[in-house]
């Protein structure tokens, strides 16, 4: 009985973790929609790239884009951290480069990259447009 409550408590705050990063992914995707879509979408480039797959994309390569000479340049994977960094404050990251955007509030930048991690996993293997060469 004693090892039933510990065990209970745990799934229980594992529960309440996953609902909360659900929860997170949502607000980020609203955020996206209404702070990011000006210049953004997750499948075409527009005044900025696609960032369907940002996260683990090196910086300044995604496909069909034209950079900024300090973005073409870039030479580091996009990553959680690195992304939040990012949004607090892009020159930070890549001086010279042109999104002269912001996420001032750090709840709102950690739901945003909640939300592009979440739609940057890798297709599966067993997908064929996964596969370039198909």
């Amino acid at each position: 009985m004693h090892m039933r409550l510990p065990c209970v408590l745990l799934l229980g705050l594992l529960g309440l973790a996953a609902g909360a990063q659900a929860q997170s992914v949502a607000r980020g995707q609203a955020l996206f929609e209404s702070r990011c879509v000006a210049c953004h979408s997750l499948d075409a480039n527009r005044v900025g790239p696609a960032l369907r797959g940002v996260v683990g994309r090196t910086a300044g390569k995604a496909s069909g884009y034209f950079y900024s000479e300090a973005m073409a340049a870039a030479t580091h994977v996009w990553d959680v951290p690195k992304l939040k960094t990012w949004l607090t404050n892009p020159e930070t990251v890549v001086p010279g480069q042109d999104m002269n955007y912001r996420l001032d509030i750090p709840q709102d930048r950690d739901d945003v990259v909640a939300y592009l991690a979440s739609v940057s996993v890798p297709a599966s293997p067993s997908d064929p447009s996964s596969n370039p060469r198909k």
